[in-house]
């Protein structure tokens, strides 16, 4: 059995999935996961740093990808416009994993220490797109907004898509970034 490349990566992210949907993710060793996998424990930590970043595979990736869209988004455009053009760009990545996406929300959100590594990412994440708005020229405190707002868009429709994935997740992220533009349009400034 290959002990290191991409099928030991995907046997352990497997193995990893399998023991913390039967033993919860606090009680999983990596020990547990690279027998499981029929690596060594070596091998596990030669792919993952630690047993958390198992579930957050391919985050570099997308945070690339994002900026890449960004970058070469159409001159004109404004910057949330350039967002949803960004992720629906990315969905290829999104539909790649979407198997291991639901049972990995769900342990998300069973476990404390997961939860708040899945928000340090989304601010990584999110930072990554406001830096890369910058780099066309959006000044600073809009790319945040935008990057901010966008990111927790995006979020709220791949939610929706995960739990419902008969629809495709552009038409997802389409009806998310109208919902936000609805929002938008009743606010009334100075009252």
């Amino acid at each position: 059995m290959p002990r290191s490349g991409a099928e030991a990566r995907s046997r352990l992210k497997q193995a990893a999935l399998e023991l913390y949907r039967e033993n919860g993710f606090d009680k999983t060793t990596t020990a547990e996961i690279a027998a499981r996998a029929g690596v060594t424990e070596r091998t596990f930590f030669r792919h993952f740093p630690d047993k958390r970043e198992v579930l957050f595979d391919g985050e570099t990736d997308l945070r690339e990808d994002l900026a890449q869209s960004v970058a070469e988004a159409p001159e004109g455009l404004a910057p949330l416009e350039i967002l949803l053009r960004a992720f629906k760009n990315t969905g290829r990545i999104m539909e790649r994993n979407l198997p291991f996406a639901e049972p990995r929300r769900d342990l998300i959100a069973a476990t404390p220490t997961l939860r708040e590594r899945n928000l340090a990412k989304a601010a990584t994440l999110a930072e990554a797109l406001a830096e890369a708005l910058r780099e066309r020229g959006v000044e600073d405190r809009l790319a945040r907004l935008a990057a901010q707002a966008g990111w927790a868009t995006f979020h709220h429709a791949t939610q929706a898509w995960i739990s419902d994935p008969t629809r495709s997740l552009d038409g997802y992220l389409d009806e998310a970034f109208a919902d936000l533009r609805t929002l938008g349009a009743g606010v009334q400034l100075g009252q």
